[in-house]
């Protein structure tokens, strides 16, 4: 790709511009400059990361092409809620991720899948994420909807855009919250420096977030809360929550995760407490609209009991 600086850019570091411009992180974009091959260059010239852009600068980034994974059906096993010719739920545990990516080529939900459904997954969207219409977080738990035809697969991503599947999260926030109910409509587009994580923000791209939440039990230190999603942004309910100051209990990347309560429970926490509790949708094949439930973590259970027990 080619950029090119414009005077109100001039002055950044280049590798926190690459970043800022493009769907690279920073780290990524250090490595990119670093790299023998010169695969970032200024106006035709190679630069240290430490190069501060000028105005009018001509930067050609040359982004290596992926290496293709051998996806590996792995045995292990499923919490399957429903399955039929169709779709398959399952209920995720905390700390499973949905699909391979650097860092966690094995022990993926896709790898389970395979292992148990075969060739029976959509293919649309290609060997890494077979079947997957949605994700959830590696931290977050709870049901999640897979397809195992295309048919299926179309059908699905179309309610998940039309934004008409029902999906309903349990989680735990920092604070007490001021209202019982309400509604949290801000946007939400990529951090401009950390890629890896999502911010509230009205820059051009940005797509528009709305989370409906309500108070189910308040325990002074923290509020135990129902959400409603009504789009389903990455990090969405992570991010609008902190935006509020009300960041996820056990967040690392949103929240402190450094409070008293969350040190002394770091062994149930082990990141956000959030559970994805209620899937509805309407079924590819038959139309009828179909809704799941799934209940809370044990872990999440014990937290919630400390909480109480805290708050006498």
């Amino acid at each position: 790709m080619t950029l090119t600086v414009t005077e109100e850019n001039a002055g950044v570091r280049i590798d926190v511009y690459i970043a800022q411009t493009t769907e690279l992180t920073r780290s990524a974009a250090q490595k990119l400059i670093a790299s023998d091959d010169e695969a970032v260059s200024v106006n035709g010239m190679s630069v240290p990361k430490n190069y501060k852009v000028r105005s009018g600068d001509v930067i050609d980034v040359e982004i290596p092409a992926p290496i293709p994974l051998e996806v590996q059906p792995e045995n292990i096993p499923l919490d399957i809620v429903y399955e039929d010719e169709d779709v398959i739920l399952v209920n995720k545990p905390k700390g499973m991720v949905v699909h391979p990516a650097p860092g966690h080529y094995t022990g993926t939900l896709v790898s389970a899948l395979l292992w148990h459904c075969g060739d029976s997954l959509s293919g649309i969207n290609g060997v890494i994420r077979p079947g997957i219409v949605h994700r959830i977080d590696r931290d977050t738990s709870g049901v999640l909807m897979i397809a195992k035809n295309d048919a299926a697969h179309v059908s699905l991503a179309a309610q998940i855009k039309e934004h008409s599947v029902t999906r309903v999260y349990h989680a735990v926030v920092l604070g007490n919250m001021k209202n019982d109910t309400g509604t949290i409509d801000a946007p939400l587009a990529r951090h401009p420096v950390d890629r890896k994580k999502m911010a509230v923000s009205h820059a051009p791209g940005a797509r528009r977030a709305v989370t409906h939440y309500e108070v189910l039990e308040r325990f002074g230190a923290c509020t135990y809360c129902r959400f409603r999603l009504e789009t389903g942004r990455t990090h969405q309910i992570r991010v609008h929550m902190a935006s509020i100051g009300h960041p996820l209990l056990g967040d690392p990347v949103y929240g402190s995760n450094k409070t008293a309560f969350e040190q002394r429970n770091a062994d149930l926490l082990m990141g956000q407490c959030l559970h994805a509790k209620i899937l509805g949708f309407v079924h590819p094949r038959t139309g009828q609209y179909m809704e799941f439930e799934t209940p809370l973590p044990k872990e999440f259970e014990a937290i919630l009991e400390k909480l109480r027990a805290s708050a006498k």
